[in-house]
């Protein structure tokens, strides 16, 4: 970036959080710029930003900003809102030299190298060092929100490339009779299940529903802070779709690091992680993250951080400016 003044922005489903930041800055962002909004309240991403950038009472050069969904050239279109991005209209529109759009989970991804210590929490034994004390590495990113997000990160002499991907959209494969009842029940209401369908905020609510049906009882309309709620009080159906939900969650993110080759770590990131991390470590998602067969021992090393940084998609944005753009 030419600019003295970046632009960052980490757009989801539901809200849209922006930042700003300086190339020669010791800081990622500036802690103090960072607001958030409903994506909901805003017609585009144009108008939300630029409402940003009048509260804040600044003027941006270029920007990099994550967005969730799959970036097409200089367009991209919001997976699970009705937002279609162009980053040729977007720099137009909001005077800057240059713009960047990549895939939130690339963003999730550079994170990655930038974390300390205090931006992510254990879940397991298999221990673990800070990514840029590394020269060399293969990371796995996972998480739930309104959608799934995947990606991947792979380091090389100190080099970074992040994997851009959409495997939140992969098929949901039940792994004893329970899951297969629950594949069934909502494949009658989906057709193709991805594991986007289980694991998310909408998925805790389809695994609430499916359970409820199969127990043939009357599904209650309810959120996912319902359900984390009603769980804490004791509701025994809550608190099983929570269990499925980490059980099902384990496996996945097991299976990811299978695929990307990810033995150095996989990090959870997405707004239910922090939520759930009890949940995480009290329930059978380490079990099912390592019970891999003849991998199942090598497994039992790969550590599994949850991102608990506030703000990882303000910070990976910030990161991919650094080095990528």
């Amino acid at each position: 970036m030419t600019s003295a003044s970046l632009l960052l922005a980490d757009i989801g489903g539901t809200n849209a959080r922006f930042a700003l930041s300086a190339p020669e800055s010791v800081q990622a962002y500036r802690d103090d710029s960072v607001r958030e909004y409903a994506v909901a309240d805003f017609p585009s991403l144009e108008h939300a930003a630029r409402h940003f950038l009048a509260q804040a009472g600044a003027h941006a050069g270029a920007g990099v900003f994550a967005v969730a969904g799959r970036v097409d050239r200089d367009e991209a279109r919001i997976t699970n809102h009705p937002w279609v991005i162009s980053a040729e209209r977007a720099r137009a529109v909001l005077g800057l030299e240059r713009l960047e759009l990549i895939n939130d989970f690339t963003a999730q991804a550079m994170a990655i190298r930038l974390y300390g210590a205090e931006d992510v929490s254990a879940i397991g034994a298999a221990g673990w060092s800070a990514v840029h004390s590394r020269q060399s590495g293969d990371y796995a990113v996972i998480g739930p929100g309104t959608g799934l997000g995947v990606g991947g990160l792979s380091m090389r002499d100190g080099q970074c490339r992040a994997l851009q991907s959409e495997g939140g959209h992969a098929g949901f494969a039940p792994c004893n009779a329970e899951e297969a009842r629950i594949l069934e029940q909502l494949s009658v209401e989906f057709g193709r299940v991805s594991n986007e369908r289980l694991l998310s905020g909408p998925g805790l609510v389809n695994i609430h529903r499916a359970l409820s049906r199969m127990e043939r009882a009357d599904p209650e309309p309810l959120r996912p802070s319902d359900i984390t709620a009603m769980a804490a009080d004791g509701d025994p159906r809550c608190r099983r779709a929570i269990e499925v939900f980490c059980a099902v969650f384990g496996a996945v993110a097991g299976d990811l690091v299978l695929t990307l080759g990810a033995w150095d770590g996989v990090f959870l990131a997405g707004g239910l992680v922090p939520r759930l991390l009890p949940a995480f470590r009290s329930s059978g998602f380490r079990q099912r993250f390592e019970h891999k067969g003849r991998f199942s021992a090598a497994m039992a090393n790969v550590p599994v951080l949850a991102v608990m940084h506030p703000h990882a998609g303000l910070l990976g944005a910030a990161s991919y400016a650094r080095h990528e753009a």
